[in-house]
């Protein structure tokens, strides 16, 4: 299939070709123009993730660039998602930026940038191209935090999360020479058969796997590699918070699929013993670290650490003693529950910049008291996004679990289940404290709420999709299956 049609590259070169413009518009029209450069992002970015999602119910791998570069179902529908979710991160981020005098062609062009690292992480079929989508985001990222330079929190965060994105990239760039050392190749099917032929070190393949299970769970904040979440969340501007926890953590779910699924399955024992730890780690240290913040985007970063600990879950639940049939359930599950996780993200963040104003940023727990009495639609959608983060019927997030759940169990890992639903409980004490506050609390704060339509109106759709989905979540879910069914046998 390498010489298949480059109609199947079109939703990428469109991104490609919306950053010159926009980068030509912003250089030579200047401010005057930032508008227009605000329409190219948030058009292409729409356009561009219809097409991937047209292209998500085509069954057929394509190849290009000597097989660096891979289309299928899964890469597709992943694709989608992130251009669809950066769409909206836009809408939402709009006035909080001017209100900020942050609404420049910088953050935008960051912002594509960013998108085209993780649509290069997503498809990546070679390990130097999974590399190299990682750092085109990864450094869109620390440059978008670090933007409003006139305050010392985001550029202590940025300074964070640059030092220790650089030592994690080392770490995953380390353990891909070491199998690059041990196999040859840097092609992931080339690798996944040179490892499977059992004619390798199996020390070098363990030392390069511990690598990269470290690069990739420090991209998706799984502890014990989740010291930068709360200091970038909280540190950041929220449209940055926004940007770094929306799309990224669906691409790096997507990326590490890659790297562990299509590369290295043959090594499951191995790289699942680490997500065991892992996955009930952040977990555990998610939900109870997250219920003494006062803050509320450092209680969402914590939510977003026990949030990965349930992605890890259904990772890992794929492989059962070496055996493979529970692989789409388990991988669909995960890939179900990291979409699922991205629109209640970008929900809640949503409000959070709904209620900030000039020189407020609405990121306190007070801050939401009274809500209810200022706007009733907006404090409903935020309690819905908060019943769905905490899993409860009938908001999406409550089957997204229950998907998760029922691959654990299905794999036999009983107890990592009964840990997940105990440590569920510990979390929702903090999702619910927002609802109590808005609620049954009254108002600190009695400004009107200012938002243009469009965002209120895609804000309001975000609130209806989660209840939609949990409603009726069956054809979300037959997506996930069907894109994980027609990728895996790439890798088998």
């Amino acid at each position: 299939m390498q010489n298949a049609s480059m109609s199947a590259l079109g939703p990428d070169a469109l991104i490609m070709a919306a950053i010159v413009v926009a980068w030509l518009n912003d250089t030579f029209v200047g401010a005057s123009g930032r508008r227009l450069t605000y329409l190219i992002a948030l058009v292409s970015s729409v356009i561009a993730g219809i097409w991937f999602a047209a292209l998500s119910f085509d069954t057929q791998t394509l190849y290009f660039y000597s097989r660096m570069y891979v289309v299928d179902s899964f890469a597709s529908a992943m694709k989608a998602v992130v251009s669809l979710g950066f769409a909206v991160t836009l809408i939402y981020s709009r006035k909080y930026l001017e209100d900020r005098g942050l609404f420049r062609g910088d953050f935008v062009l960051l912002g594509m940038f960013s998108l085209l690292g993780q649509l290069v992480m997503i498809s990546g079929n070679n390990f130097l191209t999974l590399y190299l989508g990682l750092e085109l985001m990864s450094l869109s990222l620390y440059a978008a935090i670090a933007l409003r330079r006139d305050a010392s929190q985001s550029n202590e965060a940025a300074m964070k999360y640059y030092v220790l994105g650089a030592l994690a990239s080392g770490f995953l760039l380390y353990g891909i020479s070491m199998l690059y050392g041990a196999t040859g190749s840097l092609d992931l099917k080339e690798v996944l058969t040179a490892v499977a032929s059992g004619r390798i070190n199996d020390v070098v393949l363990l030392f390069g796997v511990i690598f990269i299970v470290a690069g990739i769970a420090f991209k998706m904040g799984a502890v014990p590699f989740h010291m930068w979440v709360p200091d970038v969340y909280h540190g950041a501007p929220t449209a940055m918070t926004l940007l770094v926890g929306g799309g990224p953590k669906v691409a790096a779910f997507a990326w590490g699929l890659r790297f562990l699924v299509m590369g290295l399955l043959p090594l499951a024992v191995d790289w699942q013993q680490m997500l065991v730890i892992m996955a009930a780690l952040s977990m555990i240290v998610g939900n109870i670290t997250g219920i003494v913040q006062r803050n509320v985007k450092r209680m969402l970063a914590y939510s977003a650490i026990s949030n990965m600990g349930f992605v890890l879950l259904g990772l890992l639940a794929g492989v059962v003693d070496g055996k493979t049939g529970g692989m789409a359930g388990a991988y669909g599950s995960a890939m179900f529950y990291s979409i699922v996780y991205l629109i209640t993200t970008l929900g809640s963040f949503g409000v959070v910049m709904l209620l900030a104003r000039r020189e407020f940023e609405a990121d306190s727990l007070d801050d939401f008291k009274g809500l209810n009495k200022r706007s009733p639609v907006f404090a409903f959608v935020m309690m819905v996004m908060m019943f769905s983060l905490a899993g409860i019927p009938p908001t999406v997030g409550f089957y997204a679990k229950l998907a998760v759940l029922q691959s654990a169990m299905n794999a036999g890992l009983t107890w990592l289940s009964v840990l997940a639903v105990v440590t569920s409980l510990f979390g929702a004490f903090y999702y619910l404290r927002i609802v109590k506050l808005m609620y049954f609390d009254a108002p600190q704060d009695t400004t009107p709420i200012a938002g243009d339509t469009c965002k209120r109106v895609v804000l309001a759709l975000n609130g209806v999709a989660v209840l939609v989905l949990g409603i009726i979540p069956g054809p979300l879910m037959t997506v996930c299956l069907n894109a994980i069914t027609h990728t895996l046998p790439v890798a088998l």
